[in-house]
C-alpha cells in the first residue's frame, strides 16, 4: 500500500468502469472556492492540470465552486483569475473566457442540479431527509462519547410512504441525500496506483442539496464534471478518499467517470505541513517579493516532480512551453513534495539571466529596476541612464536572486552618493585624479594595474588606498572589488564622487 493512504483504504475485485481516453483530448479542470487568496497548492493543482491538458492538446477549465456562499470573499474570483493569468497559466473556458458549457460558476448553475437531483431521486437512489439539526448533533455527541465514528444513521432513507407525504404536506424542511451501498469501490490513480474503499463503513448517507438549496461539494462536482466533459480530474491527495463516494454518484446516474490522479501534498523542507499562515504560502506574496511567475512555476516542478530530471544535473530553467512538452503524469512523486527555498532562489536569478537576453524583456527588467531605485531613493540625485542600469544588471546577474536586492544598503553605492563622512588623505586623492583623468581605458583590469602602479609610486600601502577608495565610491567598509566598483559607475561617476571629497 502506497504511503500516505489511509489504512481503511483497501482491495478489492468490484472495479469501476473508466474511459478509454488514449485518443481523446483530455478535458481538465482548475475548480477553487473563492474563499480568498490562490496558494501555492492551489498553483501546484492549476499548473500540473494546465500542463496536462497542453501536452495532449487539450483543454483547461477555470470553475468556482462557490456552492458555500457563508464563506464566499468578495474579490477572490478575480484575484484567483489575476494570479492564475501571472504564472502564464491560460484559461480556454472558464468565468470571462466563455466556452459551451456556460456558465462556470457554480451558484449560477443551480436549476442544472435541481434537474439532476429529481433523476436520483426518480430513480430511487437519493431521498429526502427531515432530521432536524438538533437530532444530527444528538447523534454526533452520543458517536463520541461511545468512542464512535461520528455518522448519521440513515434515518430517514427508511420513511414509509405515509411519513414521507405527511412530512411533505406539512412544509418540513429537508435536505436530500444520497444512499450509499456497502460494495467497495477501486479506481486506478493516476498517481497512486489501485486505490479501493468502502465508504459505509466510515460515513452515513451523504447530503447532496442542502434545504437552502444549494448542491454539496460532492453532488455538483460529479454533475459539472460530467456536464463539462471532463476526461481527468487531478486534485490534492486530501479529496482521494472522497472519490470512491463519487464514483457511486457516476454510477447511480449511469455515467462513465473521468479518470483520477490525486497530488500529495506540499511540505516545508523539514516535512512540516505548510500553513496558510506564512508569508511564503500566498502566490501574491511570491510575487510581491519580487519573484518572477517562471521561476516560480519552476520552483514547484522541481519539488513536485512529472518531469525526467538527471541527478546532478543542476537546475535548469524551463519555459512553459518546454514544461508542457516534457510533462508526464506518470513521473509525479506520491510522497510529499518538499519545498526547497534554495531551489527558488536560483529559479528566480536563472530567470532575471534569461530576460536579460531577450532584448523586450531586458528593457522590462531595466524599467522596472529604474522604477524600484527611485521609489527607494526619492530625495537623491541618481544615476539612472538606460546603459547604466543594464550594465549593472549584467554584472548583478550571478550575484543576486532578486532585483530588489539592488536597492540594498549593500548596493546602494550604485546610484547615489556616499553620505558618509571620511577622513582623506587629500593631496594623495589630488594626484589619483590626475592620473584616473589621464587613463584612456576605464575597465577592470586596466584600472587594477594603474591602482597598483599609483600606490608604489606614491609610496602609499595598497590595501590602504583601497580602503580609501572603497569609503569614498560607495561609503561602504566591505562590498564589491574597488576596481569592479570603479568599472560599474563608469568614469564620469568614479571622478565626480573622488572630486566631491578633494577640497
Amino acid at each position: 500500500m502506497h504511503s500516505g493512504i489511509p489504512k481503511v483504504l483497501f482491495y478489492c475485485a468490484n472495479r469501476y468502469l473508466v474511459r478509454s481516453l488514449s485518443t481523446e483530448s483530455p478535458r481538465v479542470r482548475f475548480a477553487p472556492s473563492p474563499t480568498g487568496y490562490l496558494h501555492l497548492g492551489g498553483l501546484r493543482t492549476a499548473l500540473y492540470n494546465y500542463l496536462f491538458a497542453k501536452s495532449r492538446g487539450g483543454s483547461f477549465i477555470l470553475r468556482i465552486e462557490d456552492t458555500d456562499q457563508t464563506r464566499k470573499v468578495e474579490g477572490s474570483v478575480e484575484g484567483l483569475k489575476r494570479d492564475l493569468e501571472w504564472a502564464g497559466i491560460e484559461c480556454d473556458e472558464g468565468p470571462g473566457f466563455h466556452g459551451d458549457c456556460e456558465p462556470y460558476v457554480q451558484s449560477e448553475r443551480l436549476d442544472f442540479y435541481k434537474e439532476h437531483i429529481s433523476t436520483l431521486l426518480d430513480n430511487g437512489t437519493a431521498y429526502r431527509c427531515f432530521c432536524t439539526e438538533r437530532r444530527l448533533n444528538i447523534i454526533r455527541r452520543d458517536a463520541i462519547r461511545s468512542q464512535r465514528t461520528p455518522k448519521y444513521d440513515n434515518r430517514c432513507r427508511n420513511l414509509s410512504h405515509e411519513e414521507l407525504k405527511e412530512k411533505m404536506e406539512s412544509d418540513a424542511p429537508y435536505c436530500i441525500r444520497f444512499k450509499l451501498t456497502s460494495d467497495c469501490q477501486t479506481f486506478e490513480d493516476l498517481i497512486f496506483g489501485n486505490i479501493a474503499y468502502d465508504v459505509s463503513l466510515n460515513e452515513g448517507d451523504p447530503v447532496l442539496m442542502k434545504t437552502d438549496g444549494f448542491p454539496t461539494y460532492h453532488f455538483a462536482n460529479v454533475v459539472d464534471d460530467h456536464l463539462m466533459k471532463i476526461t481527468h480530474v487531478l486534485r490534492g491527495v486530501e479529496w482521494q478518499i472522497s472519490t470512491t463516494k463519487h464514483l457511486l454518484i457516476y454510477r447511480a446516474f449511469g455515467w462513465i467517470p473521468p479518470k483520477f490522479g490525486h497530488m500529495p501534498l506540499i511540505v516545508n523542507a523539514d516535512g512540516t505541513k505548510l500553513s496558510k499562515r506564512q508569508s511564503d504560502v500566498k502566490v501574491e506574496d511570491y510575487r510581491n517579493n519580487g519573484v518572477y511567475p517562471l521561476a516560480l512555476v519552476n520552483y514547484i516542478t522541481l519539488s513536485g516532480g512529472g518531469f525526467d530530471h538527471v541527478p546532478g544535473s543542476g537546475v535548469r530553467l524551463k519555459t512553459m512551453e518546454e514544461l508542457a512538452e516534457e510533462f508526464q503524469i506518470n513521473k509525479i512523486s506520491s510522497h510529499p513534495s518538499r519545498l526547497n527555498p534554495d531551489l527558488l532562489a536560483e529559479c528566480n536569478r536563472l530567470e532575471i539571466k534569461r530576460r536579460l537576453k531577450d532584448s523586450a524583456l531586458s528593457d522590462d527588467l531595466v524599467a522596472d529596476l529604474k522604477n524600484l531605485i527611485t521609489k527607494t531613493y526619492p530625495e537623491h540625485k541618481l544615476n539612472l541612464s538606460d546603459e547604466h542600469v543594464q550594465s549593472v544588471l549584467n554584472w548583478a546577474v550571478s550575484r543576486i536572486t532578486r532585483i530588489d536586492e539592488l536597492v540594498s544598503n549593500k548596493f546602494g553605492f550604485l546610484w547615489i552618493l556616499p553620505t558618509t563622512k571620511i577622513d582623506v588623505d587629500q593631496p594623495l586623492l589630488k594626484k589619483l585624479v590626475q592620473n584616473l583623468e589621464d587613463l584612456e581605458k576605464f575597465d577592470q583590469n586596466s584600472l587594477k594595474h594603474s591602482l597598483k602602479s599609483f600606490s608604489k609610486a606614491n609610496g602609499v600601502n595598497f590595501p590602504v588606498l583601497m580602503k580609501m577608495l572603497r569609503s569614498t565610491l560607495s561609503g561602504l567598509d566591505e562590498g564589491p572589488g574597488v576596481a569592479e566598483m570603479m568599472d560599474l559607475l563608469g568614469k564620469r561617476q568614479s571622478l565626480e564622487r573622488i572630486k566631491a571629497i578633494v577640497r
